[in-house]
């Protein structure tokens, strides 16, 4: 006979405990979204003033010889200090600092004065080999003929004074990472701007000083010192600039060398998984830059090689960074304590509540620069040194990256699943398929289509291969999460999204064409296009998005 009073007591208690469990679901979606939000704000800062400087810096150094230059030297320190360490920092190491913190009697302090220690070490040893190679480094990028031997000089020199960022930069993640496992998400999102502060600064200065450069001969060894030592102090002041709010948290550090069977050789081993998949899309990247390089070479005053592409990727890459970075920041540490707790239903909700709130600001972002590539261009790059009509090709370039927007941002939160489960092994057999992917296309694009688009279809292919790569990814992560992630839920939401933004841009760019053809000069008609244009297109998406019932418009402030 059962007992009716116990068998109600039970049930109480495991009502009880079903009310606890969703109060405290809520209150960590709730922590989430708070830190997600702080985060993106630091980041709509962040990322306004960095456009600005991108702006500046087109009209100081223009998008040919001398801003090529600039750009390819000023890429090499963030290549080599991502391949040195920056993607172990990434996805390895803040797991491992989150279960040090859980796991070890200390708190994990001793852990983390030997990972600084290490990281540092690298990084220091990295920065002064890279110094040195600096002329074999930039000749991966850019082949130093005798038509291009001064442009290959000039980028040299830039090198030897932006390298040293290798040390900075990695002293700026390691730092952020350990504030990150603390729950301390705000600065490192913040301390960005005093970068951009400087940079902004810099080509003031230089645009004030030499108001049309002219080739890469005519570039003073004065201009290369004002240019490379101001960016790689902004990069040293962002650096720097976090050590108050690591000493707030309670962290001392001082140097440990005792590293040997202390627990780093897992994160040395999964690292190099995490290696593999840097050095994979390094290749990719050298190979697309290459082929830019010499588009300029072949078409030194159209600006549609390499400088064109730098400037329209950060564009395009400006939503990721404020909505999907920020959100996956707050999400690792979290979904990390849910593996080591073997809670796979927690990691399924967490990427699968990610994907759809980010889709809600990414896919309608996608269609904008979709529809208003070219406007967006001439607004910005019309007072470039080059000349306004070297923007038309960056326009064209944003228009044919913009739909890769919604895989590539997808790809990069689902890919902290697998770094959840300290799988780095995964995302390198990812890395090989997308960059695979991309050096085919990029190479077609280089042997078959005319120089003036051959830099324009090398940015769609970059687009498609990511969206081959999101395929593959979710089939993998499936497996992981006992063969479920909420698939139904989310094509669902990101059909509605598509439906919703792909009528509105539609409607958008409309409105932009009629308003740029009624004003003569093409950067009021682009001002005029562009916000009459973006306006409407907003409106319609957010009432169509509200006909079809996406929820997740409630994310985003001001139109729940």
């Amino acid at each position: 006979m059962v007992d009716q009073g116990s068998t109600a007591a039970t049930e109480t208690d495991l009502s009880g405990r079903r009310r606890h469990a969703r109060r405290r679901s809520g209150a960590a979606s709730g922590g989430l979204l708070c830190s997600s939000a702080l985060m993106a704000a630091g980041s709509v800062v962040s990322r306004g003033t960095g456009m600005f400087r991108l702006t500046l810096q087109a009209a100081a150094l223009g998008t040919l010889a001398v801003g090529g230059a600039y750009n390819t030297a000023n890429t090499l320190p963030t290549s080599l200090y991502t391949l040195l360490i920056g993607g172990a920092l990434n996805s390895v190491l803040v797991p491992q600092l989150v279960r040090a913190r859980t796991e070890h009697a200390d708190g994990g302090q001793a852990h983390e004065q030997r990972l600084v220690t290490l990281v540092l070490s690298v990084l220091a040893v990295g920065t002064v080999v890279g110094v040195v190679l600096a002329p074999w480094i930039v000749g991966l990028y850019m082949p130093d003929t005798p038509d291009n031997h001064q442009v290959f000089e000039l980028t040299v020199a830039f090198a030897r004074f932006l390298l040293p960022q290798i040390f900075f930069y990695g002293l700026f993640f390691m730092l952020g990472q350990i504030l990150n496992a603390r729950g301390k998400f705000g600065a490192m999102m913040w301390t960005p701007v005093l970068n951009n502060i400087v940079l902004i600064t810099m080509f003031g200065l230089y645009r004030w000083l030499v108001p049309a450069p002219g080739d890469a001969a005519s570039v003073t060894p004065a201009e290369v010192r004002l240019l490379g030592i101001g960016t790689t102090i902004g990069i040293a002041l962002q650096a720097v600039c976090l050590i108050p709010y690591l000493a707030g948290t309670g962290f001392r550090w001082r140097p440990r060398f005792d590293w040997r069977g202390t627990g780093l050789g897992k994160s040395v081993a999964a690292a190099r998984w995490t290696l593999l998949f840097v050095l994979v899309n390094q290749v990719a990247l050298t190979v697309v830059t290459r082929y830019a390089n010499a588009v300029d070479a072949v078409l030194q005053k159209a600006g549609a090689g390499n400088s064109a592409y730098f400037f329209a990727q950060n564009i395009w890459m400006l939503p990721q960074g404020i909505i999907t970075v920020s959100l996956v920041t707050a999400m690792l540490p979290r979904m990390s304590r849910a593996v080591a707790e073997h809670r796979l239903g927690d990691v399924r909700e967490d990427l699968s509540r990610g994907l759809r709130v980010t889709g809600v600001a990414i896919v309608p972002a996608a269609f904008f620069f979709l529809a208003f590539g070219p406007q967006i261009a001439t607004v910005m790059f019309s007072y470039s040194s080059s000349g306004a009509a070297s923007a038309q090709p960056l326009g064209q370039m944003l228009q044919a990256f913009a739909l890769g927007l919604v895989p590539f941002s997808a790809q990069y939160l689902l890919l902290r699943g697998f770094y959840a489960f300290e799988d780095t092994r995964t995302p390198f057999w990812m890395a090989v398929w997308i960059s695979g992917l991309d050096i085919i296309l990029a190479t077609g694009c280089h042997l078959f289509l005319p120089p003036r688009w051959v830099v324009i279809g090398m940015a769609a292919a970059y687009a498609a291969s990511y969206a081959g790569g999101l395929l593959v990814t979710g089939l993998k992560l499936r497996r992981r999460l006992e063969g479920r992630l909420d698939g139904k839920r989310l094509v669902r939401t990101y059909g509605k999204l598509m439906a919703a933004a792909g009528a509105a841009s539609a409607v958008g760019w409309a409105v932009a064409r009629i308003c740029s053809g009624a004003v003569p000069a093409p950067v009021v008609g682009s001002v005029l296009a562009l916000a009459a244009g973006g306006v409407t297109m907003l409106v319609l998406f957010v009432l169509l998005a509200r006909l079809l019932r996406v929820s997740e418009l409630r994310s985003l402030p001001g139109l729940g």
